[in-house]
């Protein structure tokens, strides 16, 4: 087994982890903050927009399982890579696109595939994702862990993150966890 992490922010968390965690070779999906300036951020300080953290998912997984390029195609599939610091009505740079890297290889793979998808103009406009050394990681609150699974008939939920798991499953049926 070759345990890796990889560490994306997509806007809110909850879809992206839900998503994650349901992957083969996934050993855990956490929701969480990176890449700000503050210590031991909360929701409430990230929500302000002024600590400079991402919403993130670090995704601890398994290469020999899942390989960290699967992972980024689905992250792509799962979010509009082009609206820089928002997704739908969440708006600000606590909910921008980004890859946080973890090595050199996961850098390259990354920019790699940005570059592929950008030339095969699959979105409307140009990828805005930002790409960024992986740098302390903040796990978010209890409440957020599982958010999606325990709370699927919210209006959050039901509106804007069931419709993107189901495509998620749809188009990535061959990855799922057995159950």
């Amino acid at each position: 087994m070759t345990t890796q992490t990889a560490t994306f922010g997509a806007g809110c968390f909850w879809c992206l982890e839900a998503a994650m965690n349901q992957l083969q070779g996934v050993e855990t999906a956490i929701s969480g903050y990176m890449g700000g300036h503050t210590q031991n951020p909360s929701y409430q300080h990230i929500c302000t927009g002024q600590t400079g953290h991402a919403e993130v998912v670090q995704v601890r997984f398994d290469a020999d399982v899942i390989s960290f390029q699967q992972l980024c195609q689905i992250f792509f599939c799962l979010h509009d890579p082009t609206q820089l610091n928002r997704q739908g009505n969440d708006v600000g740079t606590q909910y921008r696109s980004v890859i946080f890297f973890h090595n050199e290889q996961q850098q390259q793979e990354a920019s790699q595939l940005m570059a592929e998808l950008s030339q095969q103009q699959l979105f409307a406009a140009p990828i805005v994702t930002e790409l960024s050394p992986a740098s302390t990681f903040y796990p978010a609150e209890s409440y957020h862990q599982g958010y999606f699974l325990q709370n699927p008939n919210q209006g959050y939920c039901q509106f804007m993150v069931a419709p993107k798991m189901a495509k998620f499953r749809a188009q990535f049926t061959a990855l799922l966890k057995k159950h």
